[in-house]
């Protein structure tokens, strides 16, 4: 039995490395988008508002104007809106608003909504503690619920270096979306109402 041929061999390991690199490729392209989200998340890049889980440890005697802004995507009949436009509060303040929603439609929906915090710079300074983000949620024909985001700026935005003093207002834009998958079982929401989500 002869060897094979060095040429053989060569193309061998070509297609195997070829194999290794787009099966390398597919599961980066899998993993991109949740660590994208995760990186967002904790660097608040893009103007992603950052997750806390504790509340700020000092508080400032510097104000800022937060505003709220609500859509909803097309295909969705949710009327969706902040309960005030706009709050001031101390860098370092904890703040609760709240935001309702409403199924405008005569059938059961299932929506997700999706944040982001404009200036971007000021999206690692925006700490949410508590939020209705990212929870699939359905709501019934006719049924309306509020829906709480705790927050708070955090006081080190005073201190970055060409943007902490020249930031005034903050708008923090939520968008819902209609989901795909349907809601399985109902969770307490506020003021004793029923809040389904997945």
């Amino acid at each position: 039995m002869t060897a094979p041929a060095p040429k053989t061999r060569s193309m061998k390991r070509t297609a195997i490395a070829c194999s290794a690199v787009v099966l390398g490729m597919v599961g980066a392209a899998y993993a991109a988008v949740p660590l994208y989200e995760l990186f967002c998340k904790v660097t608040g890049f893009g103007g992603t508002p950052r997750v806390a889980s504790a509340e700020a440890t000092r508080q400032s005697d510097r104000e800022i104007t937060v505003r709220f802004d609500a859509n909803v995507a097309p295909g969705l009949n949710w009327k969706f809106g902040p309960e005030q436009a706009q709050v001031n509060v101390r860098l370092g303040e904890t703040k609760t608003v709240f935001y309702k929603l409403k199924n405008r439609g005569d059938q059961p929906a299932v929506g997700m909504a999706t944040y982001n915090v404009t200036p971007n710079q000021a999206g690692n300074s925006f700490a949410k503690l508590e939020c209705f983000c990212f929870n699939e949620m359905v709501l019934q024909p006719g049924e309306e619920i509020d829906v709480p985001v705790v927050f708070f700026v955090d006081p080190a935005l005073a201190d970055v270096p060409d943007i902490g003093n020249t930031i005034s207002k903050i708008t923090l834009s939520y968008t819902f979306f209609p989901a795909k998958q349907k809601a399985q079982k109902p969770v307490a929401g506020l003021n004793g109402q029923e809040a389904p989500k997945l």
